[in-house]
């Protein structure tokens, strides 16, 4: 039996508990969160029987042998560390860290520790994109020569996740000084770890940032400094030679949740629209790039991160992604940041 502990009890938690539970040889038997209340009754709800709201505390008192990290991104590099030191398995929310330092000093500490690590870049579970990646490094698109990738959301101009003006939950995500690194902490973490698992590693980059206004006066809304950037656009240099585009945005009018990946090279192309299907994937491939004529790839059912991170414990070989690929992530959302700030290309 895998004793597993849940830090922090928020929405992402549910997730998580739900990942864990459902799998045979494992239990959650502790949870921790820094409001206790939110502790107990997500206790309640799921029936855990130890509640804490000291993590040091409960890796002490508690024989676990993991433990799944979904506290605000700021906690993430203290509890993983600690849990490291006790010799737990740790699985940590994206983005894994709030710096590339910290990234780099987790993924270092796991490795020396061997404990098993992952990071939740959740979209890993697209066997489309599992698949993307797969051609790419065949060579099946030849040399890859342009990149095109989206995640985009509405919830700024809708109310199709609620209404941000009335939800603690989406409010914080505004705001810097709540611990929020806007749009492209958010969920750009997400795409960019998209686009670079399928179509390589980043050599260096061009980013912009923007905050709009959102029709409050003063740009304070309940106690929140809405100066979080809301909407990103990266130019990036790839270090196979390939250039291309990635964005994010909360303003994208229409759509709820959408992430797109384009991958062109000399010899195929192939699309991916996670809206259509996490397990389809479109491609143009061998004479078929002469007629522009594309073809659908079913490419079967994809395994979710928490089922890896099992599987992974289990195994003792640890699966992907891992601490040193989320910070690999955070080194290039640190690059981001820098080169808005500076208005420069920054080599990674």
């Amino acid at each position: 039996m895998i004793r597993l502990a849940i830090a922090g009890t928020g929405g992402m938690a549910v997730a998580h508990y739900m990942g864990y539970s459902a799998q045979k040889g494992v239990k959650v038997t502790a949870c921790c969160d820094v409001i206790e209340k939110t502790a107990r009754n997500f206790a309640e709800r799921f029936n855990i029987p130890a509640v804490y709201t000291d993590f040091n505390q409960m890796i002490a008192a508690e024989p676990l042998d993991a433990v799944a990290i979904s506290a605000s991104d700021a906690a993430h590099a203290p509890l993983a560390l600690a849990a490291i030191k006790k010799g737990l398995h740790v699985m940590c929310e994206k983005p894994l860290a709030t710096n590339a330092a910290d990234a780099k000093k987790m993924a270092a500490a796991a490795k020396k520790s061997g404990v098993i690590n992952m990071v939740n870049f959740s979209y890993r579970r697209s066997s489309a994109l599992q698949k993307a990646r797969h051609l790419v490094l065949a060579g099946k698109l030849g040399k890859v020569i342009h990149v095109e990738a989206s995640y985009l959301q509405s919830w700024l101009p809708s109310t199709v996740w609620g209404d941000w003006r009335k939800s603690k939950a989406w409010l914080w995500r505004l705001s810097k000084a709540a611990g929020s690194g806007g749009v492209l902490g958010d969920v750009g973490c997400h795409i960019i770890d998209f686009a670079t698992f399928a179509a390589g590693d980043i050599e260096n980059l061009c980013c912009r940032l923007k905050t709009f206004e959102k029709g409050v006066k003063g740009n304070i809304y309940k106690g929140y400094t809405l100066d979080a950037n809301d909407s990103a656009t990266i130019n990036v240099m790839f270090k196979n030679g390939a250039m291309g585009v990635i964005d994010t945005t909360r303003w994208a009018t229409g759509h709820a949740n959408s992430l797109y990946l384009k991958i062109y090279g000399t010899k195929g192309g192939l699309e991916i629209d996670l809206d259509a299907a996490y397990d389809k994937l479109r491609v143009c491939l061998g004479n078929d790039i002469h007629k522009t004529k594309w073809k659908t790839i079913s490419c079967g059912k994809g395994k979710d991160n928490y089922r890896r991170f099992i599987e992974s414990i289990k195994t003792g070989i640890n699966d992907s992604p891992t601490f040193a690929e989320g910070a690999k992530v955070q080194q290039y959302l640190d690059s981001c940041f820098i080169s808005d700030e500076q208005k420069m290309v920054v080599k990674v």
